[in-house]
């Protein structure tokens, strides 16, 4: 419907141009001709008398009724013409009834009129046709032509062609002008179109999300918000003479934020910020975590033209963080109890002299397995409690290759269980100063978790080699691999792959985060190295001298 209905408009559009047109130009004629007459009728009555001046007159006025009443837009283009000729014809008439008043000099109406509208054949015939009406009219006129009928004869009809040709030059550019401005509109009208319906499906778009937009110009203007933010400003309220949240609370839930300390202030000063978590609260609803995310708008130019945020409701990720590390806390501690008292009886099997060299032997093994087991429960306790945990390091001269050996031989019956061969290609003798507890910690969750997401009958190599400065240790596997994404959050406190958390090899997400953290408290750095189906190698680079890390 809509479609059918613009031409139907933009043809009544034209018709109704049209019948302006012809009434306003014929009226500029019969303006000028209604001055003359009455100019005459004051200076010369008699004039005014004479049979042709008075047809003349009369044509022209009957010609301007005809452009007032005839719907020229219901009639072929063509008829038009009618008018202008009827123009000529009274112009003549008035011209004979009285020369002296050089009435063909209103010739320059018509001939304009037929020029504009008529084209190239018409811009040449209307001015020959008035200057043929002169020529003859001087010719059949009694007497000889005299000096002063050369301006009547020649001037005026090189006048006639040049403002014909004026005439013809301006409307063939104004009508080229006009086609472009029409497609220039056009265009326009479909840019237009395409925006508002990108503007719609971008709306769409940001209220069917679940968490909060907004953008805003660079004078802090909002310029667009989803659904989900403004349900927010319903909520808890906006900070006054703004658009933005106004209830917002640092990390203990009870302190506002300060205006500089505010998302929104941080974006608008141009900051770029991931992840800010902030408190909000009302009297009428609880309180809820937000993580809020800014991002700078910049224009084609490289100049800053607002900004974007993004909220995010985080309350039940936090919520199930705490709950988290409270489990391992308590587990944690829980463990600790036990295993205190086994180490204690151990160490009392140990006094007694009635035990024989082969049984206290398997008992030391015992003892110094529960005793690092008792290590490692702290370290659990203390990395779930504190994210920012340092361990407590005794560094002196540690033979790597030895605590390599001790690790696997620890690992090798979990290896066999799987067919999994431990192997070992490492220089003689590499000493560096260290750790050799965290160090044997560090190697066993590398090789630990190589065996856990290895294949069956798979191989775990275990490589060591050393620069005047460094050492590199290297534990690859042929295993199931991670990729790209995966190996982002490897290092990450409980973080599992998502090709792991679904099978049935178990763990908790911490062996890894621990190792980072022993690695760079020795200034060490750990890289890891995967392809998905192929295996991977994480490759750890320690300096050979005590220099404590950050």
């Amino acid at each position: 419907m809509t479609t059918s209905a613009a031409p139907v408009e933009e043809l009544a559009g034209q018709r109704e141009r049209l019948e302006r047109n012809v009434f306003l130009t014929q009226l500029l004629l019969s303006v000028a001709v209604l001055i003359l007459v009455c100019v005459v009728i004051v200076l010369s009555p008699e004039t005014a008398s004479s049979p042709m001046f008075l047809i003349g007159a009369g044509v022209v006025f009957v010609s301007t009724v005809l452009s007032a009443v005839i719907p020229w837009g219901l009639v072929p283009r063509a008829v038009v013409i009618v008018l202008p000729l009827l123009d000529l014809i009274a112009l003549a008439f008035l011209r004979e009834g009285e020369p002296a008043l050089a009435a063909s000099l209103f010739m320059v109406f018509p001939i304009i009129w037929l020029s504009t509208y008529f084209g190239f054949t018409a811009a040449v015939v209307a001015p020959f046709l008035a200057s043929l009406y002169l020529w003859m009219s001087a010719a059949l006129s009694p007497g000889d032509l005299q000096v002063d009928d050369l301006p009547r004869l020649l001037v005026l009809p090189i006048t006639f062609f040049f403002v014909s040709t004026t005439a013809y030059l301006t409307a063939k550019r104004s009508r080229a002008q006009r086609t472009l401005l029409r497609q220039q509109a056009l265009l326009l009208e479909d840019a237009l179109s395409r925006a508002r319906r990108d503007k719609r499906t971008l709306d769409e778009v940001l209220n069917a999300v679940n968490f909060g937009v907004v953008g805003f110009d660079d004078v802090g203007r909002v310029t667009i918000s989803n659904e989900p933010y403004r349900r927010l400003l319903d909520q808890y309220g906006a900070l006054e003479g703004t658009s933005f949240i106004s209830n917002l609370y640092g990390e203990d839930r009870t302190t506002p934020l300060s205006v500089e300390q505010r998302p929104s202030t941080r974006a608008m000063h141009g900051e770029t910020f991931d992840n800010v978590t902030v408190w909000m609260a009302s009297p009428d609803s609880p309180s809820t975590a937000h993580s809020f995310s800014g991002r700078q708008l910049v224009s084609e130019k490289g100049e800053r033209d607002g900004s974007v945020i993004v909220s995010r409701d985080v309350t039940t990720e936090l919520k199930a963080i705490k709950a988290r590390d409270d489990l391992v806390a308590s587990v944690s501690h829980e463990l600790r109890t036990p295993l205190t008292s086994i180490l204690g009886y151990l160490e009392l099997v140990l006094d007694s002299e009635s035990v024989d060299e082969d049984s206290r032997a398997m008992i030391e093994v015992a003892l110094n397995n529960a005793d690092r087991m008792l290590a490692l429960v702290a370290d659990l306790l203390t990395t779930a409690a504190d994210s920012e945990h340092l361990y407590l390091l005794t560094f002196s001269r540690t033979d790597l290759n030895q605590v390599v050996e001790q690790s696997l031989e620890g690992l090798r019956p979990a290896a066999s269980e799987r067919g999994i061969t431990l192997e070992t290609v490492a220089d003689p003798g590499i000493v560096l100063q260290a750790d050799g507890f965290r160090l044997r910690q560090v190697i066993d969750n590398l090789v630990s978790n190589a065996i856990k997401y290895n294949t069956e009958n798979g191989i775990v190599m275990v490589s060591i080699s050393e620069t005047d400065d460094t050492v590199t240790l290297r534990v690859a596997d042929t295993g199931i691999g991670m990729s790209a994404e995966e190996q982002k959050g490897l290092f990450e406190k409980f973080y599992r792959a998502d090709s792991v958390r679904q099978s049935s090899v178990h763990g908790t997400g911490l062996g890894l985060n621990i190792t980072r953290n022993i690695i760079e408290q020795h200034n060490g750095q750990v890289q890891v190295e995967s392809i998905p189906g192929e295996g991977t190698t994480i490759i750890v680079t320690l300096p050979r001298q005590a220099v404590l890390g950050a």
